[in-house]
């Protein structure tokens, strides 16, 4: 059970304290409301683009990092399609320097050309280091697109494509600034050695005199319903033949989304879930294979991403997941594999809760999906799951009218040619 006190400063900044009197250590973790989904679709990638501008310099402060060292202090910061997280922690006595940091990066970035060409050079060799140039790493780049017609998941994170970040204008990267990082759009969760009065005091003294700024209302597309099934073959010189399928599921906030994770734990978590035992251990058409959740906050996305033993047909493995699919629909579970995997859902919440950061992000999360206390209610929801339960997810998701498939060959490489 986590703890916590909640209240909101006038400029609408939602804040949350967790007392943790057993460490020397402090926390301050600001959730922004902003992920690569609220981008326009001509210039994708900027959530992502401001996790590099926003260490780039401040008002009152030209060098983010040097402050938070001299204290003790480490930071760090995440992008996904729903939220920008930045996080730090530092020794409990210093924590009012954290405060200082990060208010004055939510007050007003130091905007520069000069800032935003390193940054942009920093996140276009990212692209190209970690999606065009890695093998398999132009994966979500094909996937996402190919499940998503219309919901702006299609992108990934990182954005469409490189020419988007490549043309960002200092005119564009202000707005985006304006639009989404400010108090009425973001969740500061303070931990660790500090008592409540303590950190509502300093939140009011650094976060409460900057100005409110516009709420943001987020109206997204609807993702239609797939009914049919959507197949895209692509080759690349990587090691293996490989299968990503992809099927809709309820969104983070959705009563069945613990019913549909756990299908993806018995289909594909560990080495004992069903994909494993039968396609790798049995069988042995695959060399690797698992089975995960996005966990979006809007309709996510079931994986099912495996690599091929050489000389196994690509259409010869796809049939056997579908097969497996196929009876995980037609026969209603055991109690005894559903509790398994159950008790593994909830030994992986409960390790969450070990490290203060994660208890920080977690609350934060919880807060932005309504309510803060919802770490503390996952365990229940999770052990709530029936096996009947787990059969209509499995039907419902499972159908290979929702699946999207990515059929990734490896190509062959060609030996040059001796020369004589």
């Amino acid at each position: 059970m986590i703890e916590f006190k909640e209240f909101t400063l006038d400029n609408g900044l939602q804040v949350i304290v967790h007392e943790d009197h057993s460490t020397p250590m402090a926390v301050l973790n600001v959730l922004y409301n902003v992920g690569s989904r609220d981008e326009d679709e001509q210039h994708t990638g900027f959530a992502h683009l401001f996790e590099h501008l926003m260490f780039s310099g401040s008002k009152n402060i030209p060098v983010y990092d040097e402050p938070l060292q001299r204290v003790g202090g480490e930071n760090n910061a995440f992008t996904s399609p729903d939220i920008t997280n930045y996080y730090l922690s530092l020794p409990a006595q210093n924590i009012e320097t954290g405060f200082w940091l990060e208010s004055d990066r939510m007050l007003e970035l130091a905007f520069s050309e000069n800032g935003l060409e390193v940054q942009r050079k920093v996140v276009v060799e990212e692209f190209k280091q970690n999606y065009l140039n890695q093998p398999y790493g132009d994966v979500w780049l094909k996937l996402r697109p190919l499940a998503y017609q219309q919901h702006p998941y299609k992108w990934a994170t990182i954005g469409k494509e490189i020419s988007h970040i490549e043309n960002a204008t200092m005119d564009i990267v202000k707005a985006f600034f304006k639009k989404h990082y400010s108090p009425a759009n973001a969740i500061l969760v303070v931990a660790g050695n500090v008592t409540f009065e303590r950190a509502k005091e300093l939140t009011e003294r650094w976060f409460g005199p900057i100005p409110a700024g516009t709420k943001y209302e987020r109206n997204l597309p609807e993702e239609p319903a797939q009914t049919e099934p959507r197949v895209l073959e692509t080759s690349a010189d990587v090691p293996m033949d490989a299968i990503y399928k992809a099927y809709h599921m309820p969104a983070r906030t959705h009563a069945d989304y613990y019913a549909a994770d756990l299908v993806s734990d018995m289909l594909g978590r560990g080495k004992s879930s069903r994909l494993y035992n039968e396609l790798v251990k049995e069988r042995k058409l695959f060399n690797s294979i698992s089975a995960s959740v996005s966990g979006s906050l809007e309709s996510g996305l079931l994986i099912i991403q495996g690599k091929l033993n050489e000389g196994v047909d690509l259409q010869e493995a796809n049939a056997a997941i579908e097969a497996i699919n196929q009876q995980f629909m037609n026969d209603l579970v055991d109690e005894k594999e559903l509790n398994k995997v159950k008790n593994q859902a909830e030994t992986s919440i409960v390790y969450s809760e070990v490290e203060l950061l994660n208890r920080a992000m977690n609350l934060a999360y919880g807060k932005l999906m309504g309510d803060a206390n919802h770490v503390n209610l996952e365990g229940e929801k999770v052990q709530a799951v029936t096996p009947e339960d787990i059969q209509r997810l499995a039907r419902q998701v499972l159908n290979p009218n929702n699946c999207s498939t990515l059929l990734y060959k490896a190509e062959k490489k060609t030996e040059p040619a001796e020369v004589a």
